[in-house]
């Protein structure tokens, strides 16, 4: 029976499961041992503020606080992107990537949610794999530390993107996001944890009645109901009217902007029926669209969109009044880059 993991915990997780098994913990100790581990990185150093020896033997005896193996690193040279490669203790593997932030050392690390997906997108290299499972939410800690303590830098936010679907992982995403937010554990400002989604509906609308702190984005691609449903086969069990429906309940319940991401392709979905779609759609939902071009033509037969389609597109959205940012996806020489994450190794790439 594998032990639970600390990386997994919060200091009230860490503390309970301590006293349920006798041993007598105090909230200050739970605390300063996973600052110790988490937020600071120190294992196998002395607590900086000692706890007693009965809860460190009993932490060592009680909790796994092995770290995940590194099987490779690959650097995109041309823009400093990093692609990790991990082994999990069952033998599956799973990728996160380091990005460098315009400002000089600050990164911000994308982890994965799951080995595989299931949502089964055809321009994305991460869905063809199909689903192995649903990744525990120490695991997804523990990819943000091997990243950031490796950073030249600071790492400043976290980005659910990698491969999965972080909706179809809620609670262990949610207790991973919250570990990662917490100051003795990753330390990053909620605002600053992104946690993207196809557009599962029931979770969409439970993640607002819970009023989640962290940034959602939603990936639409398409607002056109029967080439969205084609290009993302997951979303064929909600029309697209739900999924609007789902971001306006969410907006509503947190205000501000809601971020669309949109993947280009080339000849496909830059139309004005896109345009006129999206106007239905989220008339009077503030939004904001990121533009992401497609990275692997070997997947699905996709092309990026020529400089005058895209100009064009653009043109169009701005009639909106909505702000348009063409998000830049680095480490495509690496298969760093949004799509490309499909649990290999450079070697056999």
């Amino acid at each position: 029976m594998m032990l639970p993991h600390l990386f997994g915990m919060l200091p009230e997780d860490l503390a309970a499961h301590l006293r349920a098994d006798g041993v007598a913990v105090r909230d200050a100790e739970s605390r300063r041992i996973l600052a110790h581990a988490i937020a600071h990185g120190r294992e196998g150093h002395p607590v900086s503020r000692p706890v007693p020896r009965a809860v460190e033997a009993a932490v060592d005896k009680l909790v796994d606080r092995s770290r995940l193996e590194i099987v490779e690193r690959a650097t995109d040279s041309s823009d400093g992107f990093v692609k990790y490669l991990f082994r999990l203790r069952d033998g599956r593997l799973v990728e996160a990537v380091r990005i460098p932030l315009e400002v000089p050392g600050r990164f911000t690390v994308c982890i994965s949610s799951q080995a595989g997906c299931a949502m089964g997108c055809d321009f994305c290299a991460t869905g063809r794999l199909g689903l192995e499972r649903s990744l525990d939410a120490y695991e997804m800690v523990a990819q943000f530390i091997a990243v950031r303590d490796e950073a030249p830098g600071v790492v400043t936010g976290v980005v659910f993107q990698g491969e999965g679907e972080p909706l179809h992982n809620y609670a262990e995403v949610m207790q991973a996001a919250a570990i990662l937010a917490h100051p003795c554990g990753g330390r990053i400002a909620a605002k600053a944890i992104t946690i993207s989604t196809v557009g599962l509906v029931p979770a969409i609308l439970r993640y607002a009645r819970e009023r989640r702190p962290y940034r959602l984005i939603v990936s639409l691609t398409s607002a056109v109901d029967q080439r969205r449903r084609t290009l993302l086969p997951s979303a064929s069990a909600w029309p697209v009217h739900e999924l609007a429906d789902a971001v306006r309940v969410y907006q509503k319940a947190v205000g501000g902007r809601v971020t669309v991401a949109w993947v280009v392709l080339g000849g496909i979905n830059t139309g004005r029926d896109e345009v006129d779609a999206l106007r239905e759609l989220f008339d009077g939902v503030p939004l904001r669209l990121n533009l992401i071009d497609v990275n692997d033509a070997r997947v699905g037969g996709f092309a990026r969109a020529s400089a005058e389609e895209l100009s064009s597109f653009r043109d169009e959205l701005r009639t909106l009044g909505i702000p348009v940012v063409r998000r830049y996806s680095g480490g495509a020489a690496k298969h760093a880059a949004c799509g490309m994450l499909a649990g290999g190794s450079q070697q056999q790439s």
